[in-house]
């Protein structure tokens, strides 16, 4: 296939194990024809890798996660940028938010959109931004900077913990903005001057790589102490995702249940939540995997017979947008038990394709997971009706589609 553009994406970080969406969508660009550059701003943290991660041909260039970290390349970048005749613009702007914003991260921003401007890649014309906060901002710079037209994909946290300001002048600034709700969507585009600017545009999911579940699961109903219901949990430990709620659900389960929970992902509060399970007593029941590969995760989903995410509104209004390890769940005809936030309801309808509870209430929650559990025929008409759903509407590549649309504009 002839190659089309050659675009720049930005990444808040790359190769994660928690963003298999994004390495989905640059294999899928990738498979479109497009010649890709990655430019992320921190270096990778995770162990592992997900294949698809090795399938992707694009170079990596990684930015000074830090401006002190390369002092004298900022400092080249910064002399060579000067020359440019988007500099002075680019610094009015920066300045404007600068007042607006007085912080060290705003300096770092403006450091690493002077570096990325100095060492664009010859004959790259376009750059795309993942995430309409902290990378959007040196997006923007770096758009100033060289004159070249931007885009952003913006996705949850970025959305709800960003200023209603400085979304505003994103939106006004970038070519088009895509994410991945319609939740997000709704509250962008409300704040878009150009209404028609903000796209709906839901991940989906690679089915390739998640494949029907043809082994069939036993209909384990809790009774039998020897052969427990298993409850699987996929996310990182981050308030966000609600374990303290799913661990407390499952503490006061009746005594006669019997479950095992699996939970896999890394994260700053998994510590403090084998404190809290030891607290409970529910220890021997859980254990923790850490982060897995993707395979290993398949292998998770179709040995479980429950899958369950408590997802809530933090404090600062983070929350997911609608969590692909749900999408993957139900690829599996795994029944998702979970709460009404985002974009969950935008797939999942209680009663009909998945167990839904308002968020922050572990004993709503507790309910629905014993319905879960103790019905075994009930959940695996729920999983089969998710499945149907996530096969009919969730193939990553319509997502593909619609950017190629856009990009060729």
């Amino acid at each position: 296939m002839q190659k089309q553009r050659k675009l720049v994406v930005l990444l808040k970080g790359y190769p994660r194990l928690s963003e298999t969406f994004i390495a989905q969508e640059l294999l899928g660009l990738e498979r479109a024809g497009f010649e890709l550059v990655l430019v992320s701003m921190r270096h990778p943290t995770d162990k592992k890798r997900h294949p698809i991660h090795d399938e992707i041909q694009a170079p990596v260039l990684y930015l000074p996660e830090y401006l002190r970290d390369e002092p004298l390349r900022v400092l080249r970048s910064l002399v060579k940028v000067s020359c440019k005749r988007g500099f002075l613009r680019t610094c009015a702007n920066f300045l404007r938010d600068l007042v607006r914003d007085f912080s060290p991260n705003r300096f770092r921003r403006f450091g690493q959109a002077a570096v990325l401007a100095a060492e664009w890649p010859d004959q790259a014309d376009w750059l795309h931004v993942h995430f309409i906060h902290t990378p959007a901002a040196v997006g923007r710079y770096t758009s100033k900077l060289l004159g070249l037209p931007w885009s952003v994909s913006a996705h949850a946290k970025d959305i709800w913990t960003t200023a209603k300001w400085e979304l505003r002048d994103k939106l006004a600034d970038s070519e088009w903005t895509v994410t991945c709700t319609r939740a997000g969507f709704e509250h962008l585009r409300d704040l878009s001057r150009d209404r028609g600017n903000v796209h709906l545009s839901y991940h989906g999911l690679d089915l390739d790589r998640f494949p029907p579940f043809k082994g069939g699961r036993p209909l384990r109903d809790g009774r039998d102490a020897t052969d427990p219901v298993i409850v699987l949990s996929v996310g990182r430990a981050v308030d966000k995702k609600g374990f303290d709620v799913l661990l407390k659900a499952l503490a006061i389960l009746p005594a006669h249940i019997h479950w095992r929970l699996e939970h896999i992902g890394g994260g700053s509060e998994l510590a403090n939540l084998k404190a809290l399970a030891e607290q409970l007593g529910i220890t021997d029941c859980i254990r923790w995997h850490g982060a897995l590969a993707q395979q290993e995760v398949l292998n998770q989903y179709r040995a479980a017979d429950v899958f369950a995410l408590a997802c809530r509104v933090s404090d600062n209004g983070d929350r997911d947008g609608l969590p692909n390890v749900l999408i993957e769940a139900a690829s599996q005809s795994l029944a998702c038990v979970t709460t009404s936030v985002s974009g969950i309801t935008e797939v999942f309808r209680d009663g009909q394709n998945g167990y839904l509870v308002q968020p922050d209430d572990p004993a709503a929650f507790a309910r629905a997971l014993e319905a879960a559990i103790c019905n075994p025929l009930q959940r695996k008409a729920i999983g089969e009706t998710a499945e149907a759903k996530v096969r009919g509407e969730f193939d990553h590549r319509h997502s593909i589609h619609q950017l190629t649309a856009l990009l060729n504009t």
